[in-house]
């Protein structure tokens, strides 16, 4: 069989102006829950995707770490190229794939530091490797197998007791402009509903075509 006739038939829900939650905040809690009660590998992965100075764009798979009506959080290495292309272009694209519900989320908004205090918080909560993990990668850059190993062994030693957060780790939070819940339906006449913020803050529903 050739990539070309690799073909799935979406019909497991549908998605109606009449049904959605006005607050799409609200509207992604719900299908969150249903992603994390229905099974499927890490619901909470995003794809994250950044613009550099350039004009190149760039993706990757984070884990959504918190949300609220104040944005979505995620956490990386400041000094990363996420981290990087964030400082110089706060835009962001965020992308939930839910392929049991035959669903996607898509977000758009502008990245900004959380406290770090709440990041902090955050780090402790880590498993003990993870936070070793965070000192020994110098996330992005060129290293070889054996260097990675070597840094964790040395900081796993350095940090026996208690590990302090990186000063280049830390959270984002993308404020969303846009919300848009896709819905897959038969013959790729899939439902689009999208929330875009007005200037007022109040949020206006408009469906796109598939």
């Amino acid at each position: 069989m050739s990539i070309a006739d690799l073909r799935q038939n979406y019909d497991k829900d549908i998605l109606l102006e009449t049904s959605i939650d006005p607050n799409p905040f609200v509207q992604f809690q719900r299908w969150f829950d249903q992603a994390a009660k229905e099974g499927g590998l890490e619901p909470n992965a995003m794809t994250v995707s950044t613009v550099n100075t350039q004009g190149k764009p760039s993706s990757r798979i984070c884990l959504l770490k918190d949300f609220d009506e104040n944005g979505f959080v995620f956490f990386t290495n400041y000094d990363s190229a996420k981290g990087q292309n964030i400082a110089q272009n706060p835009y962001v694209s965020l992308l939930f794939f839910w392929m049991v519900q035959q669903r996607q989320v898509h977000i758009i908004g502008r990245a900004e530091k959380i406290s770090e205090s709440e990041s902090t918080a955050y780090f402790k909560s880590r498993p003990l490797g993870s936070q070793i993990g965070a000192w020994a990668s110098k996330q992005s850059q060129e290293i070889s197998r054996e260097e990675l190993e070597t840094r964790y062994q040395q900081y796993e030693k350095q940090f026996a007791q208690d590990v302090p957060k990186p000063d280049n780790w830390g959270g984002y939070r993308v404020v969303p402009e846009s919300i848009e819940f896709w819905q897959g339906r038969p013959s790729r006449l899939h439902d689009r509903l999208k929330f875009i913020r007005q200037s007022n803050g109040e949020w206006h529903l408009v469906r796109l075509s598939p």
